[in-house]
């Protein structure tokens, strides 16, 4: 029988990603419900191939248009972030991708879970906001979460048959992003469309400028920590310029498993989607001839400040990483629209966390009312800046 799968940002980079592996693999794969915030002309051209059993436009005002559009099609057209959330429990969805970019994926995400679906988690805002209380549910529903960062896929591809073995250390690789040879003078006069230019990785805008300030790789960090129920002082991030190497797991034996492969996102997308079964891609497979050489070098704090506070935030825990995903959220979508400057953004999410009322267990509403109150002050910061 073919998966049916939900995709939940089915216009961003991750969704775009995951229809093109259906497309590889129809006989196995299905997609019923595709979801976007905005993208309504990629929308309904997806809608119009795939033919799924509904799309939700999240952006209410557009939906007359979408609607417009798919009429005479059996696709249903919904509006609205609940309609997301109702549409997921459906019985007719086997896995739900998550891929929405940021907190806003936190509730769909754990409204699919407490109704048993396979989770491949693509969204890194939900675990980094709400870790505890997603992974609590999913082991409270017997769900499981399957990772579709790279990072994450190749961790839990090096942890396969480890049962009983204890892990010394993770290593996370990062790129480095666009800015890991520029000066640090340099950097903070830099512009939205130079910190776009990534070298290696076709992401979305928000997740490109989290990857040039090191942010991602932070938020990765606090992920792992919870994916892999792993103290984050077992956490290391290791730069790595040719992103072949996509993490790695050393053992208390020293034995280290590393995980290769194009920096591709459809690779890690059909592991989460087919595990334990691999599926054949068009893809470009690695030539180490050609590659030659694989270099690593620790990150540098001072240039990033912004990964030095993930790890405070996840130190500290509680809804402390919750306020730094929040912060993160206005400062970057600030910076892309050329308000603030580069180092603006670490500037902010630093007061956000010593601004933030410190909350050890925080409940699901701690969590939302952390995220509302952190984007007002963020937001606030962001006018002072701008004057």
């Amino acid at each position: 029988m073919k998966q049916r799968l939900a995709i939940l940002g089915s216009t961003g980079s991750i969704g775009s990603q995951t229809l093109d592996v259906i497309r590889q693999h129809p006989d196995l794969l299905e997609a019923v419900l595709l979801t976007a915030n905005n993208n309504v002309d990629l929308l309904i051209s997806q809608a119009l191939e795939f033919r799924p059993e509904a799309v939700v436009i999240c952006n209410e005002a557009k939906y007359q248009t979408v609607k417009a559009a798919l009429e005479g099609t059996p696709v249903r057209v919904l509006a609205g972030m609940d309609a997301v959330c109702d549409e997921v429990v459906s019985e007719s969805i086997d896995t739900v991708v998550a891929a929405m970019v940021g907190f806003s994926g936190l509730k769909p995400t754990l409204a699919a879970i407490k109704a048993g679906k396979k989770i491949a988690l693509a969204n890194k805002e939900t675990l980094v906001a709400a870790g505890a209380i997603v992974m609590e549910a999913a082991a409270g529903a017997g769900v499981k979460i399957l990772p579709v960062d790279s990072e994450h896929s190749a961790i839990f591809q090096c942890l396969q048959g480890e049962t009983g073995n204890t892990v010394r250390m993770i290593h996370l690789t990062a790129s480095g992003g666009p800015f890991r040879t520029w000066p640090k003078e340099r950097i903070a006069a830099a512009l939205p469309s130079d910190a776009l230019k990534h070298p290696n990785w076709n992401m979305g805008a928000k997740i490109t400028i989290d990857s040039a300030t090191m942010m991602n790789k932070g938020f990765e960090v606090i992920e792992a920590r919870w994916l892999f129920d792993t103290p984050v002082e077992k956490i290391h991030v290791v730069v790595h310029p040719q992103s072949v190497i996509h993490s790695m797991v050393e053992f208390e034996d020293g034995t280290v498993k590393a995980q290769l492969g194009s920096p591709d996102m459809r690779e890690p997308i059909s592991v989460a989607l087919a595990w334990p079964r691999r599926l054949a891609l068009n893809t470009r497979k690695l030539d180490f001839a050609v590659i030659r050489e694989l270099t690593f070098e620790e990150p540098d704090m001072e240039k990033f400040p912004a990964l030095a506070l993930a790890f405070e935030a996840i130190a500290r825990g509680g809804n402390m990483p919750s306020a730094l995903n929040a912060a993160n959220e206005v400062a970057v979508a600030a910076f892309l629209n050329s308000r603030i400057g580069f180092y603006d953004i670490a500037s902010l999410l630093e007061q956000s966390l010593a601004g933030t009322p410190f909350i050890a267990v925080p409940s699901l509403d701690d969590i939302f009312e952390t995220d509302a109150e952190c984007r007002r002050k963020a937001e606030e910061a962001v006018l002072k800046i701008a004057r």
